[in-house]
C-alpha cells in the first residue's frame, strides 16, 4: 500500500476517559474512523457526543489526565498515543492545523497580530502582507499592527485560517470554526477554509451541528452519539435515508428545517454521560424502536446501504436533509468584508 493509498487517520477502537479524582466520564467509547487523503468530512452529533474529545484526540490535545484504556490513533502512519514529546511537536507543527470555536480567545491577547503570525511562522519565512490578503483581509499592513480585541470575530477567524493553513497541513480539524460568527461572515468563512483546503490537498474534519452547512461543504459525514460513530457514509446518503434511528431523529429536530408556526420536534431524553462500557446499545433509552436486544447486546458495525451503521434494526426513517445538487463551489470567493 503506497503512501497516496494509506488513510491519513485511523482511528480505531478507541477509549478516552476524563479522570479527577475518583470521578471518571468515558469521553470516547470505542470510537473508530478513517479518513483518507483530501477528504471532507462533517462530525455530527448532540453536545457531550464525543465530536470535540474526537477532533482534539487526532494530535493528543487532551488534558494530561485523560486515559485511554484501549486504541490506537494513526496519523499518517504515527502513532499519536505512543509518540514521544518531540516527535508529537514536529506532528502537530508539520501536519495537523487547528481552526477553534472563538478565534478572539484562540489569539494573544497581548501581542499584535503580525508578531503572533510571525511566532507561529519563525521557521517558515512568510510574506504575512501576502499571507492576509490570501484570506481576504482588506489594508493587511494596518491589522498586522492592531491587537485581537481591535478586529472583529470575523476578521480573527481569518486570520487564524491564515495562520493554520500557511503550512499545508495534511490535515485540519475545525471545531465549530463558524459558531460566534454571524450567518453572513460565516458562509464567507467557511467558503474561505474549504477553498483553501481543497487547493492544498488538505484533508477537512469539520466539527459542527448545522446539517445543512455539512450538507453543502463535506463529501462524507459520521454522527456521533455516545463516544461512538453510529453512522457514517457519504453526505448525500446518509442525509437523505439516514439508517440510524439517532441520525433520523437528529435530521428530524435540525431547526434551520423548521417551517414557520410548526412546533419544532426533539429527540426525548437527555444525552448519557458515561462512566464505562455500556452492555447494550447506548440510545436504547431514547430510541422508540428498541427492544430488549437493544438494552444487553452492545451493536457492532454493520454496512447497511452503502453506509456504517451502529444498531441491531437499522432502517429508513426521519425526514431528509436537503442536500445541494453537486460539489461545494471551491473557487468562487465573495467579496464583501466586515472592518476591523
Amino acid at each position: 500500500m503506497t503512501a497516496e493509498t494509506t488513510p491519513l487517520l485511523v482511528i480505531d477502537d478507541v477509549v478516552a476517559e476524563y479522570r479527577t479524582g475518583s470521578r471518571v466520564v468515558r469521553a470516547l467509547d470505542g470510537a473508530d474512523l478513517t479518513v483518507g487523503r483530501g477528504e471532507r468530512v462533517g462530525i455530527v452529533g448532540e453536545s457531550g457526543s464525543g465530536k470535540s474529545t474526537l477532533g482534539l484526540l487526532t494530535g493528543r490535545l487532551l488534558p494530561k489526565a485523560t486515559a485511554y484504556p484501549r486504541g490506537r490513533v494513526l496519523v499518517d502512519g504515527e502513532s499519536v498515543l505512543d509518540l514521544p514529546p518531540d516527535r508529537l511537536a514536529r506532528l502537530r507543527r508539520e501536519r495537523l492545523a487547528f481552526v477553534p470555536q472563538d478565534p478572539v480567545g484562540a489569539l494573544d491577547p497581548t501581542l499584535r497580530i503580525g508578531r503572533q503570525l510571525r511566532l507561529a511562522l519563525r521557521d517558515k519565512p512568510t510574506d504575512l502582507v501576502a499571507l492576509l490578503e490570501r484570506v481576504l483581509i482588506r489594508d493587511p499592513e494596518r491589522v498586522l499592527r492592531l491587537y485581537p480585541h481591535e478586529i472583529s470575530g470575523g476578521m480573527a477567524q481569518r486570520v487564524i485560517v491564515a495562520m493554520a493553513m500557511a503550512r499545508r497541513p495534511a490535515l485540519l480539524i475545525a471545531d465549530e470554526p463558524t459558531a460566534a460568527l454571524d450567518s453572513q461572515v460565516r458562509e464567507e468563512v467557511l467558503r474561505l477554509l474549504f477553498t483553501l483546503a481543497a487547493e492544498h490537498g488538505t484533508t477537512v474534519l469539520w466539527l459542527s451541528h448545522d446539517l445543512g452547512g455539512v450538507a453543502r461543504w463535506c463529501d462524507r459525514i459520521a454522527v456521533m452519539y455516545g463516544g461512538r460513530v453510529v453512522e457514517d457514509g457519504t453526505t448525500t446518503d446518509v442525509l437523505t435515508a439516514p439508517q440510524h434511528p439517532y441520525t433520523a431523529a437528529l435530521s428530524a429536530a435540525d431547526p434551520a428545517r423548521a417551517k414557520d408556526g410548526t412546533r419544532l420536534l426533539t429527540i426525548g431524553g437527555t444525552p448519557p454521560v458515561l462512566t464505562e462500557s455500556t452492555p447494550g446499545c447506548v440510545f436504547c433509552p431514547r430510541c422508540t424502536s428498541a427492544d430488549d436486544t437493544c438494552a444487553t447486546a452492545r451493536p457492532a458495525p454493520r454496512t447497511v446501504e452503502g453506509r456504517t451503521v451502529l444498531c441491531h434494526h437499522p432502517g429508513p426513517g426521519g425526514t431528509p436533509v436537503p442536500v445541494p445538487d453537486g460539489p461545494a463551489p471551491k473557487a468562487a470567493v465573495p467579496d464583501g468584508q466586515e472592518e476591523a
